[in-house]
């Protein structure tokens, strides 16, 4: 299984999008606001790797599927091999019924006990991927949940004044208290 072990010091699909996860939940908030900061890199960084690894994480559950028909295949050979070596001792060997049964009941248990086996194999290899998707399934939910919540907040933050505005903002404050360091002069007295 050598795929497996070529990138078995990288952290997985899940893992990666759980960081993701991570970091917006324990991101700073901005002062006076609902947002919080994020490194905006970080997260692009994770999310690619996440991305690059799915199809890697697909391609290994591909392969365990295709070993398990790859293991059918060989016990339905194996199978109808015993049933063959049955019919042909049976011919070739004119005896009893009952030795005859016996061989054709000990192949059809061998390839029942083999079908049985497949199946096994098969719900496992289901099982399996059934499980690594609903877990990526989960997680990309959390993860668009959060995208939206994070996007509806921005569209609910009014933006910040301009500083043409500021300027605009603290000299109307200044007038409006009262800057008495300057003399005041009227325009009607001169």
């Amino acid at each position: 299984m050598a795929m497996g072990n070529e990138h078995a010091d990288r952290p997985d699909t899940e893992t990666l999008l759980r960081r993701v996860h991570e970091v917006v939940g324990n991101a700073r908030p901005m002062p006076l606001s609902a947002s919080v900061m994020v490194n905006k890199d970080e997260l692009l960084e994770l999310l690619e790797e996440a991305i690059n690894r799915l199809p890697e994480e697909l391609r290994q559950a591909r392969w365990l599927l295709k070993e398990r028909d790859e293991y059918l295949a060989k016990v339905q050979r194996e199978g109808d091999d015993i049933l063959e070596a049955a019919r042909a001792r049976a011919e070739r060997m004119v005896q009893r019924t009952e030795i005859v049964r016996s061989a054709q009941a000990t192949a059809r248990r061998s390839v029942e006990d083999a079908q049985d086996e497949a199946r096994r194999l098969r719900h496992e290899a289901e099982d399996y991927c059934d499980q690594k998707l609903a877990a990526f399934e989960i997680v990309l939910e959390r993860t668009a949940k959060t995208v939206a919540a994070g996007r509806e907040k921005l569209r609910a933050t009014p933006p910040p004044p301009s500083s043409a505005a500021a300027d605009a903002l603290g000299a109307l404050t200044e007038e409006a208290t009262g800057d008495f360091s300057e003399p005041f002069f009227d325009q009607d007295s001169s």
